[in-house]
């Protein structure tokens, strides 16, 4: 079967097997010259002849249409001497379906007509009882020459089914790379989003205890300088946790869509709270109910990064307030802060997000969901910084939720 599906011309030691064949074909026809019809046993131009017209096999799979008009260039005259009209039988059918095998079917037609007309009329002039039994054995002419064009349709269907189930393959690799780039870029925005927010709230609460410890050292607040420190343990062992939770994706090497447990809106409480020790006076209003996760995801992650610019931007004790609402297919959500501003002039372009990747980093969670996200100063000339997002859900979210926390908390210090 692999001989039969394998095209003739890419082959592997094609010459020499062929070579085998000729001698093969020669070793039958001097058989049949000496064992068939010993009336018409060839003579020595008639062995010459014959000899000869067994060498171009040779060449078959290289120059098939040469090589049967080089066979039928020597039988021809071997014919008209009147030898042994079986003897080149086997050459001559090997030549005709090497030709139908690599040739297109109308030039393998046209090419056996001409064949079969060529070689009657040479019989005719040498014998018409024999080219009449030529006439009648031709439809093993026939037979042989459809025989190469159905096994060259074979071999084209098989060549078919084996490009598919290749490209088939190559797609399923670009699919497994696509996949994998695409976690990459999650596992980079969720490292991005948790390094920010908890480094962010580290240096504010390391700046509270340094303010501290070196404002009136006669006069320690201990109790705040513990409070403080007590707060950075506790931030770092949230994003130890959540490090581990979003790493864990690179551990699965058997499970490579394996995903830690998503954030979502439930998370929302503990960022406020955050933002709160941090010295933000904070509120958080949840109006939704059910979302995707893919959805509460990117909404917890563009509240987290928006949260942290507005600790790290808008100035001593922000008031910060986040409002999500559940709308008809779609999730709403708001986040802004009254703008007090910051001293530090390195700082204020990082709000446009040109030198860091914020905001950035938000469109993007926002895109990955087939959402849209604006961000800028707030309008009105009321001062302060807002970013919106509408992130849309496969359907109307069901009867919205209790809000996960009062609109107007006391104020935590």
């Amino acid at each position: 079967m692999a001989v039969i599906n394998r095209d003739p011309r890419t082959a592997p030691h094609g010459t020499r097997n062929d070579a085998v064949l000729a001698a093969v074909l020669l070793a039958a026809a001097a058989c049949l010259a000496l064992f068939t019809d010993e009336g018409r046993r060839p003579d020595a131009a008639g062995w010459a002849l014959l000899v000869a017209a067994h060498v171009p096999i040779v060449w078959r799979r290289r120059h098939p249409l040469l090589v049967l008009a080089a066979v039928v260039v020597l039988v021809g005259p071997y014919h008209a001497l009147d030898n042994n009209h079986a003897a080149p039988g086997p050459a001559s059918y090997v030549a005709l379906y090497t030709l139908a095998v690599t040739g297109r079917p109308l030039r393998t037609i046209l090419t056996g007509v001409a064949v079969l007309t060529f070689s009657v009329s040479i019989m005719l002039t040498v014998d018409t009882h024999q080219a009449v039994e030529l006439l009648r054995i031709s439809g093993w002419v026939v037979a042989i020459l459809f025989a190469g064009v159905d096994v060259r349709y074979y071999r084209q269907y098989v060549a078919a089914i084996v490009e598919r189930a290749e490209r088939a393959e190559r797609t399923r690799e670009e699919e497994a790379r696509r996949r994998v780039a695409e976690e990459r870029l999650r596992v980079a925005r969720d490292l991005h989003d948790l390094l920010a927010h908890s480094i962010t709230l580290i240096g504010v609460q390391t700046s509270v205890a340094a303010h501290v410890l070196t404002a009136d050292p006669d006069r320690l607040d201990r109790a705040t300088v513990a409070k403080a420190l007590d707060d950075i343990a506790e931030t770092c062992r949230s994003a130890r946790g959540e490090l581990r939770t979003t790493l864990e994706v690179l551990r699965e090497q058997d499970a490579p869509d394996a995903r830690g447990p998503l954030p979502g809106l439930h998370g929302l409480p503990d960022l406020v709270e955050a933002a709160r020790l941090a010295g933000a006076r904070a509120e958080l209003s949840v109006d939704a109910g059910t979302v995707p996760p893919a959805v509460g995801a990117a909404a917890y992650r563009i509240v987290q990064e928006a949260l942290t610019n507005a600790v790290r931007h808008a100035g001593p004790e922000p008031s910060v307030r986040v409002e999500v609402r559940g709308e008809r297919g779609a999730l709403r959500l708001s986040v802004t802060d009254d703008g007090a501003g910051t001293d530090d002039p390195a700082a204020a372009p990082a709000l446009d997000g040109a030198p860091g990747f914020g905001l950035v980093g938000m469109r993007e969670r926002a895109r990955s969901v087939g959402g849209t996200l604006d961000a800028g100063p707030r309008a009105g000339g009321a001062g302060g910084f807002e970013v919106t997002a509408l992130l849309p859900t496969p359907a109307t979210p069901s009867a919205p939720a209790a809000p996960l926390m009062p609109a107007t908390p006391e104020r935590d210090r």
